[in-house]
């Protein structure tokens, strides 16, 4: 006789932790990731959304956000003054002569700054082109245009194009992207609608953008191509034979494949012919073939190694709220009594329109308090880089460093180094560039990883083609230049670097 099954349902408690972020919050942290010309998009956007929000007349403008900071010319190992950056980023002294200054900037293609990972030979400043272009982000965001998607998976596809790197692949798992979504968005979204938005944007032109993974981006390319025995064979070494692939391993990929020389020649030709980095295909500006970068900062290093910046306001206006809105605001407030429903409606839009110019308002300067602390840390962190524009100059640097000596939350450190650049005297820079893993010695000593990377580059770039140099012989020359690593660790930071192994290098 079969047994009945009784589910029984039991009601529990549990106490739980969580973060509840008001609508502020959240407009502030979306505020400080945005570079600026999405957020002169953002504020025009708000304003043509909130009456209540207005610009000031030129007369009472004041370029706040053109002020100057100065780093005080501090050794990077200095630890005095640690604990006055926020003192710091209230000092505000006006300098308009950087206005003209600003105004000049632009120059023809070449004459865009392009790092070489050493000192730059000459004294002029090197300086950014600014003006109107499509860029990597523009032109993802004309197919999102192209597309019928509804406002939900949008804005979702819109904050994936804002996360991708500058090789044009999506290095954060779908998990991630959602909470980040709920924090920084408000938005409740699931790692399937997540997954579902990401395929779409895998559809986009060129292929491979918005891969996770080397692997899939070129599975993706491959997938565009005809159908033909020669994609099914590209299809099969990436998919099945990735590892002999990447390690060029082609006689083993030959009898794995069952194929002629002639035919293997033909694969691997076909297989060079794939972009490892889509993104870089879209990081120049259409007609001008150069990446458009309008940097957030301006940093000048003086004669006497004094490092000074500002940031970068270009078309941003200064914002207040209506003074025909906050009039009227004062008016309904003196005469609540008696105020007929109508009015009261009035009222409460007013007072709500009021409200949110007020708070967009601060969040705009909360985005420039948080900018300017946090290159400050920066600056004062790396103040030898900022000096002589070498590579080897700068210091092991992580976020957790930049977090701790400003005072903020990582996260938010995180989206202002995310999406930022910054001009120097030694060229144009993402702030991420400043960030850096350390390797520790076994004597204790803490290096920086990418200054042990730059020195292998230059030891490469050095030997002789014809007798090109095994990780033990570059082991032995970064030691002999103070960077005792293992071998082992020699190989890892080669293969990062894009470098062969010394046998393809000839």
């Amino acid at each position: 006789m079969a047994q009945s099954q009784v589910q029984v349902n039991k009601q529990e408690q549990a106490l739980r932790q969580t973060q509840n972020f008001s609508q502020q919050q959240l407009l502030q942290a979306q505020l400080v990731e945005l570079p600026l010309n999405q957020l002169l998009e953002r504020i025009n956007a708000e304003m043509d959304d909130n009456p209540a929000l207005e610009t000031a007349s030129s007369e009472d403008i004041i370029d706040t956000e053109h002020d100057v900071y100065d780093d005080g010319g501090g050794s990077s190992d200095d630890t005095g003054g640690d604990d006055d950056f926020a003192a710091q980023s209230e000092r505000e002294e006006r300098m308009s002569a950087l206005d003209e200054a600003l105004s000049n900037i632009g120059r023809d293609d070449e004459d865009l700054p392009v790092y070489s990972g050493g000192r730059n030979q000459t004294e002029e400043r090197e300086e950014i082109v600014y003006g109107e272009s499509v860029s990597f982000y523009d032109l993802l965001k004309e197919q999102v245009a192209e597309i019928d998607i509804d406002d939900r998976r949008r804005e979702i596809m819109e904050y994936l194009i804002g996360s991708l790197d500058d090789d044009g692949l999506l290095r954060k798992t779908a998990d991630s992207i959602a909470d980040e979504l709920t924090i920084y968005r408000g938005m409740d979204v699931t790692e399937a609608e997540v997954e579902e938005v990401v395929g779409m944007l895998q559809d986009f032109d060129p292929p491979g953008i918005g891969a996770r993974t080397l692997q899939e981006c070129l599975l993706l390319q491959i997938a565009r191509r005809p159908p033909s025995r020669l994609k099914d064979l590209m299809g099969e070494v990436v998919s099945r034979h990735f590892d002999d692939f990447t390690k060029k391993h082609w006689n083993r990929l030959q009898t794995a494949l069952s194929l002629t020389e002639i035919q293997t020649e033909t694969l691997i030709a076909e297989l060079r012919r794939l972009n490892p980095k889509p993104g870089a295909a879209m990081g120049e500006t259409v007609g001008q073939g150069m990446h458009q970068i309008t940097p957030d900062f301006i940093v000048d290093t003086n004669d006497d190694g004094s490092v000074t910046f500002a940031l970068n306001t270009g078309e941003i206006p200064e914002l207040h709220v209506s003074q025909s809105f906050a009039d009227t605001l004062k008016e309904y407030q003196d005469n609540k009594a008696g105020m007929s429903r109508q009015m009261k409606e009035a009222l409460l839009y007013t007072k709500k329109k009021v409200e949110a110019a007020q708070g967009f308002i601060e969040a705009v300067k909360v985005r420039r308090r948080t900018l300017t602390v946090t290159m400050q840390a920066i600056i004062h962190w790396q103040h030898r880089f900022f000096e002589d524009g070498d590579e080897a100059s700068l210091r092991p640097m992580i976020l957790k460093d930049i977090a701790e000596r400003t005072g903020l939350d990582i996260s938010t450190i995180s989206r202002v180094s995310n999406s930022k650049y910054a001009q120097t005297r030694w060229g144009t820079f993402p702030l991420r560039h400043f960030f850096s893993d350390s390797y520790v010695t076994e004597s204790g000593e803490e290096l920086s990883t990418r200054s042990i990377k730059a020195a292998l580059k230059d030891i490469v770039d050095a030997e002789d083609k014809r007798r090109p140099l095994n990780d033990d012989s570059i082991r032995e020359l970064l030691a002999a230049k103070g960077y005792p690593i293992a071998r082992r660790t020699v190989a890892k930071y080669r293969e990062q670097l894009g470098i062969p192994i010394a046998r393809l290098r000839r």
